[in-house]
């Protein structure tokens, strides 16, 4: 069923491609109801127009806050114009039949990221009119032809003059994004309101929780070629990352660059000196820091050069050109993300046609993210990131021998990275650089194995860091034989006492942290 249009309501902040959607409504005969500043500016334009407030009798109040609730603007769009009975209620009222309704919002969202923005300039850019107006006519797409966005304009207006009315598909799909557009603006006014504000559930995680995430980009495809995929970010959150790095050169991110991108720079940002990650499959396959970059990049590189192939670089400091001419000598690089690239490096880098390079901005240890979500079908888990960190003095040496200085600095190191290992997880390092990681394995022996094979030569003289405690002595007699000389681990298994009995055993140093850092 083709919509006539004959009378339409425009009300709107953005004014963009106001003109020809006036001109053109009027062109094909529309008779165009306005408020307040839209009518002004369509007047200015020649077009004729009624005043909203001329045609209900009733004028704009409350500094604006009160322009279009009014029965004869509600009852206007939600009747439904098969019914005799709405029809008689409209004549016996005066109310004329609105057939579209074009509106779009105060900016709250432009407002609220204004730099020192109150709750009082906030609270006025709450729109309430136009949602309710938004509402009314998408709830009655049936009838009423509702455009929220001026991106919508051309579609419209060309549906208006090729066929001489709207489809009911065209409404159908314009009243969807319409309670797309009205849910998101509601996120975001919750979520400026939540910011800083106990709730009342008293234990920091709010009854109900909104999304409020606008599509960046779509991707080629998902984690594998049969899957779609889209790119979606929070513009609330404003922690230096991968939503909102600029990407300096090389093709569009894939969704799994995406998510290794993430991994590599979240490491890193663990770290006050030079440091460097290398990912594959969101975990790290060599991680170091160093006096420089470059050499922290050489060191992380060194650990594991076959995993490394196809892999994903963060650096927490801006890449020069030496660090740069390190890079490209490596096997391919997929991606690289650092806060700043110095002049020339980004010269040298380009020369490799496929690398994908990000620039987050200066990294602001001060600015972080509270809470991680991992999603299930038909629900989400909510926690707090695990951003506990150990302190020396926290630390309790649990053998008889006690760790050198040395040991404890490379300890310290190897704890900050199998935090990001998924679990199970096992680190080897020796000083500030890894040498052999083990990921995800069922069991933290197998994980321990896979560390000592990565590692080869280099697990002699190692430090190891387990991500949890050790349910059995296994662990510590497989890294004993390979030379590992220091352990840290949470503790807190029913069988510590055997895992310490084995460390006296062997001569190897051991101490507790007490915190735990399992990564699903």
């Amino acid at each position: 069923m083709v919509l006539k249009v004959r009378n339409a309501i425009i009300s709107v902040s953005d004014k963009t491609g106001l003109r020809p959607l006036a001109e053109k409504l009027y062109e094909c005969g529309v008779h165009i109801y306005s408020t307040g500043g839209t009518a002004r500016t369509i007047e200015k334009l020649g077009v004729p127009v009624t005043r909203i407030s001329d045609y209900t009798g009733f004028p704009e109040i409350l500094d604006g806050r009160v322009k279009s609730l009014h029965p004869k603007i509600h009852g206007g769009i939600l009747a439904k114009r098969d019914d005799a009975g709405h029809v008689d209620q409209m004549k016996e009222n005066g109310i004329e039949p609105f057939d579209m309704v074009v509106i779009n919002l105060y900016p709250f969202e432009q407002v609220i990221r204004k730099e020192g923005v109150t709750a009082g300039e906030a609270i006025e850019n709450i729109d309430i009119g136009g949602p309710s107006m938004l509402r009314s006519s998408a709830k009655n797409y049936q009838f009423v032809c509702v455009v929220p966005d001026p991106k919508y304009y051309e579609g419209v207006l060309n549906e208006l003059e090729k066929e001489g009315g709207i489809s009911l598909e065209t409404r159908q799909q314009l009243a969807m994004a319409v309670f797309e557009h009205t849910a998101y603006y509601d996120s975001l006014i919750a979520g400026f309101f939540s910011t800083g504000v106990v709730t009342m559930d008293g234990d920091g995680f709010p009854s109900r929780i909104h999304f409020h995430f606008g599509k960046k980009q779509d991707l080629r495809y998902g984690e594998n070629p049969t899957q779609s995929a889209a790119f979606y970010t929070n513009p609330d959150i404003q922690v230096r990352g991968v939503s909102n790095a600029q990407k300096l050169h090389g093709k569009e991110l894939s969704f799994n660059n995406i998510l290794d991108i993430e991994a590599a720079f979240e490491i890193v940002k663990e770290f006050e000196a030079p440091a460097c990650s290398i990912i594959k499959h969101t975990n790290p396959c060599g991680a170091a820091t160093a006096a420089t970059l470059e050499q922290a990049f050489a060191d992380a590189y060194a650990c594991d050069p076959v995993s490394a192939f196809g892999s994903i670089i963060g650096c927490n400091r801006a890449v020069d050109g030496s660090t740069a001419r390190h890079i490209t000598r490596a096997d391919f690089v997929e991606c690289l993300v650092a806060p700043r690239f110095k002049k020339g490096a980004l010269d040298i880098l380009m020369k490799k046609k496929n690398i994908r390079i990000l620039q987050t901005g200066e990294i602001d240890a001060n600015v972080v993210y509270d809470f991680d979500m991992k999603r299930i079908i038909g629900g989400v888990l909510m926690q707090e990131r695990d951003l506990k960190d150990v302190m020396r003095e926290e630390l309790k040496v649990v053998t008889e021998k006690e760790v050198t200085a040395e040991q404890l600095e490379s300890l310290l190191f190897a704890w900050k990275i199998v935090k990001h290992v998924k679990s199970n997880a096992i680190v080897l390092a020796q000083g500030s650089r890894t040498v052999g990681v083990g990921a995800g394995q069922m069991s933290r022996v197998d994980a321990t194995f896979m560390a000592i094979h990565k590692a080869g030569d280099a697990a002699e003289g190692s430090v190891l860091a387990s991500d949890a405690f050790f349910p059995k002595d296994d662990t510590v007699r497989l890294a004993a034989e390979h030379g590992v000389r220091a352990i840290i681990q949470p503790g807190g298994s029913i069988r510590d006492e055997d895992a310490i009995e084995a460390c006296n055993e062997l001569g190897i140093a051991m101490v507790f942290t007490g915190i735990r850092h399992f990564r699903h």
